[in-house]
């Protein structure tokens, strides 16, 4: 297992990014794959950098773990800001056109849709959001 620490600000999403790519290109981890898991950072940091800390500035921990028996990558984002649990919210209606559909909740089902798990978990007064990716 590696991890980072840093500040859940926008700013960082390009160093967890670097962080995650290089563990995913050391295992010669697809193109596609890897591509799918920048989306899924960018959008979960963005988020933990937006809500988590209302305002305020606070420290996201960034977790990498590989399991060589079944190729699977597992990222893990902790935060100690609010309680959210964006799992909770019901998918959006994507059969709907852009104007009928509510703003919000996309980012989050697109993860949903190219991650092979996703779970969230409050633990210890933190947030613990987990991606699982098959990459080999």
């Amino acid at each position: 297992m590696k991890e980072i620490t840093v500040k859940a600000m926008v700013e960082n999403i390009p160093q967890v990014t670097e962080f995650i790519d290089m563990e995913l290109e050391a295992l010669d981890c697809p193109l596609r794959a890897q591509t799918q898991i920048d989306v899924a950072i960018d959008e979960l940091f963005g988020n933990i950098a937006f809500y988590a800390y209302s305002g305020e500035v606070g420290d996201a921990v960034v977790r990498f773990e590989y399991d060589e028996a079944t190729h699977m990558a597992s990222i893990t984002f902790i935060d100690a800001g609010a309680p959210f649990d964006p799992l909770a919210k019901p998918d959006p209606n994507v059969t709907l056109s852009a104007e009928e559909r509510q703003i919000g909740g996309l980012g989050i089902f697109l993860v949903k849709k190219t991650m092979d798990d996703v779970v969230y978990r409050r633990e210890n007064d933190r947030n613990v959001l987990t991606i699982v990716k098959k990459i080999g």
